[in-house]
């Protein structure tokens, strides 16, 4: 809780250019052949929605309601054929390098006709950014490799996240909460890594990756400063799956239980160790945790905004389509001004959404941690070099050099006001998105009647999808005080609540 106290004496409700034009200000530093690119991945993704998505859609959620521990084996291999899941992968590390920006407008468009299967493809993505922002370049090319082998094989290679602990929901998403939580899932360190001990919750994908990226704790009871990251392959001793929950909605994501029995985790699968970083850099454990937590949020939190403005999208389609086929008194719906006046809305509230994801993305791009990707020079060096050249790279990778380098990067040269910023913008975004997500299948309903609680008609299959979008990844309530803490309060900006250029 921000108290009184801790607010600076100066908050305004009135923001400064720089504030009003963020997505403007920005333009002139994006590369254009982004925009090509993004182009491009829209129409590929629309394309991956007319081959595969509409029409596995209803059918893959029928499977799971005949069978509660059906896992979409077939769709996961579906896109693996299709290179889903090297695509934002950088090239430096063996991917097709796309930016990646452009995989949120990629996951809009496949949320609008399932927002289950964009969380199966979004969610390996979210697993690789937990990895790349641990800044061991070392874990990062092992894993990575495997990812790439297993496209080529046919085998496919996903990586999900396990964040969320039984008796922790909320609580292990920012240092001041971790420490009145209830944490559970101990690592202790042994003579060449760690013992793991502890269940995962609610982990998106759990039972169909080869890899999970676990967030444990050195001490459970000074967690805040004590987390440790780690890599734990599918095989590994002291690993195994227990419940598949049987959700309401995104029934095609699985969520599994994951449980660490005297796990062994080799120290080389260690991703993010406080001790260990001090060797390059000299901030604070409790800040490199947070920090490392807030870009976790800051690439998470717009994409499930995506998810909700591809929910509000494809609410909005259906009950469009509903009204121009529809009679009522002889006359289409849509002819209607009342029911013009709810599809204004229902248009309006998917636009709202996308400005706000894209806002979060903007200042994600050129403020947080995608900014060194988003450099000019930096961008066209990993599109545009030879391929070979960055195979001679690679043993590079695995070098102490490489681990410095990236740490001091992102842990010592990043400015704390545009953390604040970013994290902010990106709670912003997420419970804006998910809210009007739910909000359009609500007025869908409501246009369609009766109709619109048949399975085959979409909506009460996207409200369902779209429900789960309000809960992870932080609550929209708790998403709400983060706003307010990073953007209104903001005790570390000398401005509260600005956009500082």
């Amino acid at each position: 809780m921000i108290k009184h106290s801790q607010i600076n004496s100066f908050v305004s409700g009135f923001p400064d250019f720089n504030d009003i034009s963020l997505a403007l200000n920005y333009a002139p530093r994006m590369p254009r052949a982004m925009i090509k690119e993004t182009h491009k991945v829209i129409a590929f993704a629309r394309k991956f929605n007319e081959e595969v998505v509409r029409p596995m859609s209803l059918e893959l959620d029928r499977k799971t309601f005949e069978d509660p521990d059906y896992f979409p084996w077939e769709l996961v291999k579906k896109a693996n054929e299709w290179g889903l899941y090297t695509m934002w992968i950088p090239r430096l590390f063996g991917g097709k390098g796309f930016s990646i920006t452009s995989i949120y407008y990629f996951l809009e468009e496949i949320a609008s006709v399932d927002v289950g299967i964009a969380n199966v493809i979004g969610v390996h993505y979210l697993g690789f950014i937990c990895l790349l922002m641990g800044c061991n370049t070392r874990v990062i090319k092992k894993v990575i490799n495997e990812v790439l082998h297993g496209e080529k094989s046919g085998d496919p290679c996903l990586v999900s996240l396990s964040l969320t602990e039984p008796g922790a929901g909320t609580d292990i998403e920012e240092v001041d909460l971790m420490d009145k939580g209830k944490m559970s899932c101990y690592a202790k360190k042994v003579k060449g890594g760690y013992i793991l001990n502890g269940t995962k919750v609610f982990i998106s994908n759990g039972h169909v990756s080869k890899w999970t990226i676990v967030y444990s704790f050195s001490d459970l009871k000074r967690a805040g400063d004590s987390m440790v990251v780690m890599m734990v392959r599918d095989g590994m001793k002291g690993l195994s799956f227990g419940s598949h929950e049987n959700k309401m909605g995104q029934r095609i994501c699985p969520a599994s239980e994951v449980i660490f029995d005297d796990c062994f985790v080799p120290d080389e699968l260690v991703v993010f160790d406080p001790d260990k970083l001090r060797k390059f850099t000299k901030q604070p454990a409790r800040d490199i945790i947070m920090r490392h937590l807030d870009y976790f949020w800051c690439g998470s939190r717009p994409g499930v905004s995506t998810f909700g403005t591809g929910a509000a999208r494809g609410a909005y389609e259906v009950a469009l389509k509903h009204c121009i086929e529809t009679e009522l008194n002889g006359i289409p719906m849509v002819d209607y001004e009342w029911v013009q006046c709810r599809l204004a809305e229902m248009y309006t509230n998917a636009r709202i959404g996308r400005l706000a994801w894209i806002d979060s993305v903007t200042a994600n791009s050129h403020r947080g941690m995608l900014n060194l990707l988003q450099m000019k020079p930096v961008y066209y060096f990993l599109k545009h070099f030879p391929k070979i050249f960055f195979k001679a790279m690679s043993p590079l990778l695995s070098t102490s050099f490489s681990i410095w380098l990236m740490s001091k990067y992102y842990l010592d040269l990043q400015n704390r006001e545009d953390q604040h910023l970013c994290t902010g913008v990106a709670s912003m975004a997420k419970f804006t998105g998910t809210d009007i997500g739910v909000k359009n299948c609500q007025i869908a309903i409501e246009l369609m009647g009766a109709a619109g609680m048949r399975s085959d008609r979409y909506i009460e299959k996207i409200l369902r999808d779209a429900k789960l979008l309000q809960i992870y990844e932080g609550t929209n309530q708790l998403n709400r005080l983060n706003v307010f803490k990073s953007l209104i309060a903001a005790p570390a900006c000398p401005h509260a609540g600005l956009f500082k250029e």
